[in-house]
């Protein structure tokens, strides 16, 4: 069966504090960290050798997942030592692939959520004969990503990069971050240099006359590259909306992992997931929230749509609306933060020192 790359190389910057310790990877979604997820849909859909391509905080991978036994997977793991781009990690670790050159290559980004069905990708790719096949789903605002027309029968037209006017928007079609490649075609990647695959691998192999087949599976799909996106895709695990078969438990309004705490009249709904060793206090409500291991969530405080990080402390009464609190940091009692504030790893808030509203 098929091999993989999973692409886990990122810095994931825009989810600063979040990915101050913790690769983006390794952020825990739905209990688990959110590389789980991705490992058990692959093994699944029948994938048994998988190739991580590391770079940003690379250590934390192996020491968690180890050779990948424990999944049913055979791991390996090659750390990039400058930062290559997507298409120069596909080419670094290319060495440990096993298929020959005719063979089919899964690729996966390490920051996506999706329903794909992995293995119906892999039957398109065959079938049409393609050199690479894209995943495309269909998207209400295309802005912000690059769009992939594709004639009737699905072969790939162009790529255009994050079009801006009415006239650019010429589909709805999106790049959705996996494809499958003839094992021949990644060779063909310049080696020792940044490249993009997004950027010039793919126009590239266009120009080239090369067959590029686009799928579009319009299941769940989900770029977790944002503190609200990737809050968001946790409780979506929790709650059923986005599959996977690693979700420690049933899928349900919350999920509260072995070791945690939670006061009996604490409401916890929408997809919260409460990590392990943390405590919920008396009279507080979570909503879609995610509160990470060793979390404490004071009695009586409100907390939606929001991250608590590792070993933080929100204080009683206090209010968090889509807000990031980083790892050990303290929120003290009767604050009020909403609307995309970001509380750095460690900091202090004292008690009622930052509010959006009136204190009475």
């Amino acid at each position: 069966m098929t091999e993989a790359i999973l692409l886990v190389g990122g810095k994931g910057t825009r989810l600063r504090p979040m990915t101050v310790n913790t690769p983006k990877p390794m952020v825990p979604a739905a209990g688990v960290p959110f590389l789980t997820h991705q490992l058990a849909r692959a093994r699944a859909a029948g994938v048994e050798h998988i190739v991580l391509a590391t770079s940003y905080l690379a250590e934390v991978f192996e020491p968690y997942f180890g050779d990948g036994s424990s999944l049913g997977l055979h791991l390996e793991y090659v750390t990039e030592v400058e930062p290559l781009g997507t298409g120069g990690a596909i080419r670094n670790v290319a060495s440990r692939l096993t298929s020959g050159p005719d063979e089919p290559v899964l690729i996966f980004n390490g920051d996506i959520l999706t329903g794909l069905d992995i293995r119906a990708l892999v039957e398109t790719h065959e079938t049409s004969g393609a050199d690479v096949s894209l995943h495309l789903t269909r998207v209400e605002d295309p802005r912000a990503f690059g769009l992939v027309p594709t004639d009737p029968t699905g072969r790939v037209t162009a790529f255009l990069e994050k079009p801006q006017t009415p006239e650019e928007i010429v589909t709805d079609q999106i790049n959705a971050g996996a494809y499958v490649f003839r094992r021949s075609v990644i060779d063909t990647i310049p080696t020792g240099r940044p490249v993009s695959v997004e950027r010039e691998t793919f126009p590239g192999l266009l120009a080239d006359g090369a067959h590029l087949q686009g799928m579009v599976d319009s299941t769940y799909w989900l770029d977790l590259g944002t503190p609200q996106a990737f809050v968001r895709g946790s409780a979506d695990l929790v709650l059923g909306r986005a599959p996977s078969p690693a979700v420690p438990g049933r899928c349900g309004d919350r999920l509260v992992v072995a070791g945690a705490s939670v006061a009996p009249d604490a409401k916890l709904t929408g997809g919260t997931v409460v990590g392990a060793g943390a405590t919920v206090g008396a009279g507080a409500r979570i909503d879609g929230s995610a509160v990470m291991a060793g979390a404490v969530v004071e009695p009586g405080a409100v907390v939606t749509d929001s991250l608590v990080g590792e070993g933080a402390r929100i204080g009683a009464r206090t209010v968090l609306h889509g807000a990031v609190i980083g790892d050990g940091a303290h929120v003290g009692a009767d604050n009020e933060l909403r609307d995309g504030v970001r509380v750095w790893c460690g900091a202090r808030l004292p008690d009622a020192s930052v509010r959006f509203s009136s204190d009475q």
